[in-house]
């Protein structure tokens, strides 16, 4: 046993280069899983800046000089941070309040509906709806005391909001501003044959780049489209409604099923069984079908090539791992994973 684990070890890491993306990778590992909480903020800076490095290098192409073109993408993240804290969140700040007193009498309405499935459905006892109506009454208590319990935690929440938003953009733009001089400082400390890690790095940081930019804009796309037609029909929580509808793109497959619940149980408590109604869900089924069918084969077409299962799982793992950070960035880092199982047969080829 021990003389296969040997000879394995040396067929797969005999190669310097595969120690050294391997200890890139446990490192980043590491970090992430033991100080992710501190490094948050930095970690947070390097994304946005990894995001808007892509807009400086278009701007680039186009003929500007970096500098001008790190300007331009710069104002442009300050302009959509501004429209998101001053024009988006209070709205669906005060839509989620209105939510919250509306609460109450939506689970009245619920209540007096379940009390009438066994009159139209005999087969169901009345002992079973009453039971049904406990477990959700017990469900709504341990609600409400989580509620109580975060309300608690909102100063400090408040606190680091507030950092966040005086820390992340001074990174942002210290890290667009001074992109070359910290990747030089960062190579003084690696090997000078890392041909390995830069031809993984290379595949990971086209597919990734591209993943996240066309997240991002597909997230905006859809969050926008729900939100038309649920303003012109008058629907009440637009704003929250289609906040939630867009930000569902970043779980594919599930997360489309799991926003349609909350926007057919408000649509049907505002409007019953009536055209509007149906129209309304036509409208947004529409949207639906337009992003997956549309808009993702062409925002992702060369970006992601796994199969749906392998999506699935990807992020049911990485979520359970890093959370809403592990479901956002778990197609690209399937797409890292993938990256390097294709580049790890190159090391026996050179062996050979």
């Amino acid at each position: 046993m021990i003389e296969v684990i040997k000879e394995w070890v040396e067929r797969h890491f005999s190669d310097p280069q595969a120690i050294l993306l391997v200890a890139f990778l446990v490192l980043g590992v590491v970090l992430v899983l033991y100080w992710g909480k501190i490094l948050s903020p930095v970690l947070a800076g390097v994304i946005i800046a990894y995001v808007l490095e892509g807009l400086v290098r278009r701007f680039t192409k186009l003929g500007l000089p970096r500098f001008v073109a790190f300007l331009i993408s710069y104002t442009l993240f300050i302009t959509a941070l501004a429209v998101i804290l001053f024009g988006l969140v209070p709205l669906v700040i005060s839509q989620i309040s209105q939510l919250v007193i509306e609460f109450p009498n939506i689970l009245n309405k619920l209540q007096l509906l379940l009390l009438t499935i066994p009159e139209r459905y005999p087969v169901f006892a009345d002992q079973e709806i009453e039971r049904m109506l406990g477990n959700f009454s017990s469900e709504l208590v341990n609600i409400g005391q989580k509620l109580v319990s975060v309300s608690l935690k909102s100063a400090g929440d408040v606190f680091t909001v507030l950092v966040y938003l005086v820390v992340v953009p001074l990174l942002v733009f210290f890290l667009l501003k001074d992109k070359s001089a910290i990747l030089r400082w960062f190579r003084r400390f690696l090997p000078e044959d890392r041909g390995l890690a830069y031809s993984v790095w290379k595949e990971v940081d086209s597919k990734m780049g591209n993943y996240i930019r066309g997240k991002l804009l597909e997230i905006v796309i859809v969050g926008v489209a729900t939100f038309i037609p649920l303003k012109v029909m008058g629907m009440n929580y637009a704003a929250t409604m289609s906040l939630l509808v867009g930000l569902s793109v970043i779980i594919p497959y599930v997360g489309a099923i799991a926003v349609t619940i909350p926007i057919a149980i408000i649509a049907w408590f505002q409007w019953g069984a009536t055209s509007d109604f149906v129209y309304l869900m036509v409208a947004y089924l529409v949207v639906q079908f337009l992003d997956g069918n549309i808009l993702v084969p062409l925002l992702f077409s060369e970006v992601v090539n796994m199969h749906p299962a392998a999506i699935i799982i990807a992020v049911l793992f990485f979520g359970g791992l890093w959370g809403v950070w592990g479901v956002f960035f778990a197609i690209p880092l399937a797409t890292l994973v993938q990256a390097v199982i294709h580049s790890w047969p190159s090391i026996q080829n050179r062996e050979a």
